[in-house]
């Protein structure tokens, strides 16, 4: 059973045409939009649009929203889980051929990289400032060497889902994720997908606060 994980914050305008694109091409047997107290029609949408929502009634952030999406997969009995962006900038033909390659590779954990893989269009500032940041700050403090720092699509199998229980409710769960399978023993790959840039994305005063919640959650138990 393959099931797609899709979090979700005032997304109206792209969520139903990415849920549409995600069924009719991965063919996943369920889709489940996570809509983290939106203050559009994203819920709406996204069913009309043949997803399964659960609705936040609070704003909680991308990491809550994806471990709720994951403990729904989890009493589903899912096989494979993939999390995948609302707001279109992921590939959906990119899934299935990602499925297959971490079944091949024989390991827990697949995590997209925008590495590898032509017509890429990173943005100069993420490219050359934020994410070489980022690779440093996770190999440094977190002992993690990745090439791609913080990548929304990834691939669990069961086994993944069932160790790992992201804590960080916002955007530091793409550096914990690493970090807690390494500590369940799991094993790792990184994939090339496609990303489509629409915005410019993260944002200087977004990665510093993503390094406080991670120093946070590391340093105070």
């Amino acid at each position: 059973m393959v099931g797609i994980v899709i979090p979700a914050y005032n997304e109206e305008k792209k969520v139903a045409q990415v849920v549409r694109s995600v069924i009719a091409i991965a063919r996943p047997d369920f889709v489940v939009v996570v809509n983290d107290a939106s203050d559009d029609n994203t819920a709406e949408v996204a069913v009309a649009a043949g997803a399964q929502v659960i609705t936040h009634e609070i704003n909680r952030g991308q990491g809550a929203a994806l471990e709720t999406g994951h403990e729904y997969a989890r009493r589903l009995g899912a096989d494979f889980v993939v999390d995948f962006d609302a707001d279109g900038q992921f590939e959906p033909a990119d899934i299935r051929p990602a499925i297959d390659f971490l079944q091949k590779s024989t390991t827990d954990i697949l995590i997209g990289t925008r590495f590898g893989v032509g017509g890429n269009k990173i943005p100069f500032f993420k490219k050359y400032f934020l994410l070489p940041l980022a690779r440093l700050f996770n190999r440094i403090f977190l002992g993690v060497k990745m090439s791609d720092a913080h990548n929304g699509f990834r691939v669990y199998t069961k086994r993944a889902l069932n160790e790992i229980f992201i804590r960080q409710d916002r955007m530091a769960h793409a550096s914990e994720i690493p970090v807690l399978a390494h500590k369940a023993g799991l094993k790792l790959c990184e994939y090339p997908v496609r990303v489509y840039y629409h915005e410019y994305g993260q944002r200087l005063s977004g990665a510093v606060k993503i390094v406080g919640d991670l120093l946070m959650g590391k340093f105070i138990k």
